[in-house]
């Protein structure tokens, strides 16, 4: 088919903008179009070489989607081989690599290193002729790998055709690909919805993506590429030093380690490493060290190699994130919300700086899937100030004895029932209120505004209360003398005295607040007016049954089952019958007909009422059955408006949705 000179000319003008506008999108992180602009440009190149194949070249952008299925990856010979770098793991050893190098050179002189983070991925070579790439390989055993052109094409970050004037005409550039943080979550992520393994970390999973011999699933995967350096070169004289070689590696629109220094001396490097080992955990991708590079050139060609290293270079490791060891058991840890974690017990390991004698397992369901038995060879991983984890067993280092775990049916610190909702991974132990891995927690809710109300019992007294062993239960406070609180740091006599008084006056206190303060799973406010209207004293509601509870509106199977399964547990009704013993005690609730007008009707209130406060407003309202609201959406019946009413007003308004004054809350209010 014979192609107009429009046509051609417009697929090359289309190729250059696109490619152009992926350098600054993926190279220079500053797009310079909307994502709508570039695939509507992009669009327009497929379809004309849709229509005019002999159109497609090398350097289309188009060709980054990946295509057919490989059988097998062919072998590369490296003009120049792909050596691998000695290691150094303290000042020591890289003080002595420094000596041997101004040894070498027979100088005393402060050598001058370039220095930029060892990311932890996968070497790759990449050869352009005339500015086309045209073909990538693998690092393999450093003079042979595996052809992976097809793969690397679909790298958004991996320029197609250099950009700029002074291109050689053959030049093999090399660089590291791996895969961001971000990315590797997303693709666990997708991984277990997908019901398949998970990457155990993201050297593998950029390792995993590069050998796909699909090149459309490569595309897939959220890979990235950082250029270290040049291999062949041809039709140009090899730069004078390695920055000057990354300086021309930048302008042909490769992407280079914006980490990337000159360095002057020792000290220099020493600062460096400690500057980046600070920032390690929070950069975007994964390194294992830092690579120092004798900047010039003929000075590397003077030092030389020796075995499979340059002289010239030296790779300083940090301390390994990911170690093996044995699984010595795994025991249960409660948390402040009752939440149980397992925990293994390890063999102590040195790994990211420290030595680990412990690893999360996170929850039964995770233990599982990742198989891990007692007695297992583990691999464990820490980076940074994370908590350590347990990554994966060793299936073929399981000895004959390695037991499963079991997950315990009775919480470990007070014996209650541990319950696992349907739907969720995490198990819990229903022991709430006497639990004490969760005391401190219980305490603090007990005693907050909308519970007892109990004034000037704020959280870091709770703490000091508890650690000096003061209060064990909720109970124990109403027992506290002005001594006792004296004692504690920063609380004086009168202080005491007021906090003894405002504990007092928290006896009284009304039904709904009580429940609510038992800090029941899933019982909030509204939920706890309605079960103290519901039911005629606490003794009918300790033995009410799931389906009892279910007759309320709003509590649903999950809610009647904590709260049946709460106050089944012997533990937490000892306490109530302590609180009650202690003086705690309540007005019998008038009983309010829920088959009013509003009974059923969302309301929303906002702005500031008069008459009564919104708390005020919203308990009354409670009370005739209506539901009260904090944000106004469409199933908002009614908003309440007050003055100085803001965006709620705005959002009701644009909604259609009614919006009354006070004066109508109030008639409401009378009329009901």
């Amino acid at each position: 088919m014979t192609t107009s000179i429009d046509i051609t000319q417009r697929a090359a003008e289309l190729r250059e903008l696109l490619n152009h506008y992926s350098y600054q999108y993926y190279v220079l992180d500053n797009p310079e179009v909307p994502d709508a602009e570039y695939d509507r440009l992009f669009r327009e190149l497929q379809a004309i070489e849709s229509e005019y194949p002999q159109l497609l070249s090398a350097d289309s952008p188009t060709q980054r989607v990946g295509g057919q299925a490989l059988d097998k990856f062919d072998e590369v010979q490296h003009a120049i081989p792909m050596l691998s770098l000695d290691n150094v793991f303290d000042q020591q050893e890289l003080s002595a690599f420094d000596k041997r190098v101004r040894d070498w050179l027979n100088t005393d002189k402060a050598q001058t290193y370039a220095a930029e983070p060892k990311l932890d991925g996968l070497a790759i070579s990449i050869r352009y002729e005339n500015g086309i790439l045209v073909q990538a390989a693998t690092r393999g055993d450093g003079t042979t790998g595996e052809d992976v052109t097809a793969n690397v094409r679909t790298i958004n970050s991996v320029p197609l055709k250099l950009q700029g004037e002074h291109i050689p005409a053959v030049v093999e550039i090399r660089g590291e690909i791996f895969m961001p943080k971000a990315g590797f979550e997303k693709l666990n992520q997708s991984q277990l919805a997908n019901n398949k393994k998970p990457f155990v970390n993201p050297r593998n999973a950029a390792a995993g993506s590069l050998r796909q011999l699909d090149s459309k699933i490569t595309a897939s995967r959220p890979l990235e590429i950082y250029f270290y350096g040049i291999g062949v070169i041809e039709g140009m004289p090899r730069p004078n030093s390695h920055s000057e070689a990354m300086t021309l590696i930048a302008g042909w629109g490769c992407r280079i380690s914006p980490e990337l220094k000159v360095l002057e001396g020792l000290e220099a490097c020493q600062r460096y490493i400690d500057d980046l080992a600070l920032r390690r955990d929070n950069l975007e991708y994964d390194i294992d060290g830092v690579v120092f590079k004798v900047d010039d050139t003929a000075l590397q060609e003077r030092l030389g190699f020796v075995s499979r290293a340059p002289r010239w270079a030296i790779a300083y490791k940090f301390p390994a994130q990911e170690e093996m060891t044995t699984v010595e058991d795994i025991e249960i840890q409660v948390g402040r919300t009752g939440a149980l974690t397992p925990v293994a017990r390890l063999k102590p390991v040195f790994v990211g700086g420290v030595t680990v004698s412990n690893a999360t397992l996170h929850n039964e369901d995770e233990i599982r899937r990742k198989d891990v038995r007692i007695g297992d060879t583990v691999i464990v991983r820490r980076a940074g100030d994370v908590i350590p984890e347990v990554v994966k067993a060793i299936i073929s280092k399981r000895p004959d004895d390695a037991r499963e775990f079991v997950m315990p049916t009775a919480c470990p610190i007070c014996g209650s029932d541990v319950e696992r909702e349907e739907g969720e991974a995490v198990s819990r132990c229903s022991g709430g209120l006497f639990c004490a891995a969760q005391r401190k927690e219980a305490i603090k809710h007990f005693a907050s505004r909308k519970a007892l109300d109990i004034d000037g019992l704020g959280d870091k007294l709770v703490e000091q209360l508890v650690d000096a062993g003061h209060i064990k239960d909720v109970a124990d406070l109403f027992l506290l003398d002005v001594d006792t609180i004296a004692s504690l740091e920063r609380m004086g006599q009168k202080s005491a005295e007021n906090l003894v008084n405002a504990l007092n006056a928290a006896k009284a206190t009304r039904f709904q607040r009580f429940l609510y303060a038992l800090g029941i799973r899933e019982v909030g406010e509204a939920t706890a007016r309605a079960l103290a209207l519901h039911y005629s004293s606490l003794e009918e509601l300790m033995q009410a049954s799931s389906e009892s509870l279910m007759e309320i509106e709003d509590v649903g199977p999950v809610v009647a089952h904590h709260i049946e399964t709460f106050f089944q547990q012997s533990h937490n009704r000892e306490v109530i019958e302590r609180l009650l013993s202690v003086g705690i005690h309540w007005p019998t609730e008038e009983k309010k007909q829920t088959n009013t007008a509003l009974s059923g009707k969302t309301i929303v209130l906002t702005g500031t009422l008069q008459t009564l406060s919104r708390s005020e407003a919203k308990e009354k309202l409670l009370a005739l059955g209506a539901k009260v609201a904090g944000s106004v959406s469409k199933k908002t019946d009614y908003v309440v408006a007050g003055a100085d009413a803001g965006s709620k007003l705005t959002k009701a308004e644009s909604l259609g949705i009614e919006v009354v004054d006070e004066a109508t809350l109030q008639q409401w209010l009378i009329q009901e």
